[in-house]
């Protein structure tokens, strides 16, 4: 599920203090571009912890009434949570390959790590640092 929700950037030395009332979280960056991605990131995980425990995900607040104080600012931040659980799942799952004997030999006499290769390898095919 995909939404947006508002953030108010409060600017704070060096950066902004973020806050993010739908979920009453706080969070911090060095400038702009950091403080919306680390409002993203703490609002994707919330979202999937809220999701985890049953919790219903509030619907966005109407910006008109989200308070400010004078030198805040609101903007919003769009958050698809299912796209967020996806990116930061940490289980692995096991597949099965196939290699030529040859190389599968010389891989085990060098004591390479086939699961490290092979995530570096499709990281790097899939242009994902």
């Amino acid at each position: 599920m995909k939404n947006s929700y508002p953030i108010v950037l409060i600017p704070d030395e060096p950066g902004f203090v973020v806050y993010i009332p739908d979920f009453n979280i706080n969070t911090e960056g060095n400038d702009i571009t950091e403080a919306i991605e680390m409002a993203r990131d703490a609002i994707g995980l919330m979202g999937i912890t809220w999701e985890d425990d049953n919790k219903p995900l509030p619907s966005p607040s109407n910006v008109e009434n989200v308070k400010t104080e004078p030198g805040e600012f609101i903007t919003f931040v769009d958050v698809d949570f299912s796209d967020y659980r996806r990116k930061n799942e940490m289980r692995t799952v096991k597949k099965n390959c196939t290699l030529p004997s040859w190389l599968c030999y010389e891989a085990e006499k060098a004591n390479i790590n086939f699961s490290a290769v092979l995530q570096a390898a499709l990281k790097r095919e899939l242009h994902i640092n």
